[in-house]
């Protein structure tokens, strides 16, 4: 039975991270290659509502079908070319990112509300870690150095908070309503 609910949990949160890549992304003119998406939502709420095998596992089979030309990526994206791309350290880190929620959170509930401690946990993971990895693809892959893609980076912060508030609130919500 358990490992039932793990394949659901995990089938659920790559449909929630699929179903999060339909909202139309945001090109930024000064970042191309890099769009502004809701799909660190996804990523975010796989660590505060899963176990961290299970919100590991749901990341890495999102971008394996991705990987493989499933065009679940905002905007319709997919294939191998994405992680050649301006973008490909920031879907890596979702993959580190994750694991940081999930440890993060496990953690911090311990001593913090919910959402507070889902809210930080999102923060560490889900912006600090996936931006770490998202500098260096961008250095990696463009002519910017470190300065520069983390200049850029920035644009991408008041974002990424609004999605820490989303998914603080959306823990709180579910954890509550299943805790009864």
């Amino acid at each position: 039975m358990n490992n039932y609910l793990s394949q659901v949990q995990i089938a659920s949160q790559v449909a929630i991270i699929s179903v999060l890549g339909l909202i139309p992304k945001i090109d930024l003119p000064f970042l191309p290659g890099v769009p502004i998406t809701a799909q660190t939502l996804g990523v975010m709420l796989a660590g505060t509502l899963l176990s961290i095998k299970n919100s590991l596992l749901s990341v890495i089979i999102f971008l394996t079908l991705v990987l493989i030309g499933a065009p679940l990526l905002s905007g319709g994206r997919g294939g191998i070319s994405v992680f050649f791309a301006p973008s490909s350290g920031y879907l890596l880190g979702w993959i580190v990112g994750t694991v940081v929620v999930s440890l993060s959170f496990n953690i911090l509930k311990k001593n913090f509300e919910t959402h507070i401690a889902a809210f930080i946990a999102c923060f560490l993971g889900g912006i600090l870690v996936i931006h770490l990895f998202g500098v260096a693809g961008l250095t990696l892959i463009t002519d910017l150095s470190v300065t520069q893609a983390s200049f850029l980076s920035l644009a991408f912060v008041p974002g990424d908070i609004v999605k820490c508030f989303l998914a603080a609130f959306i823990t709180k919500k579910i954890i509550h309503k299943f805790r009864g």
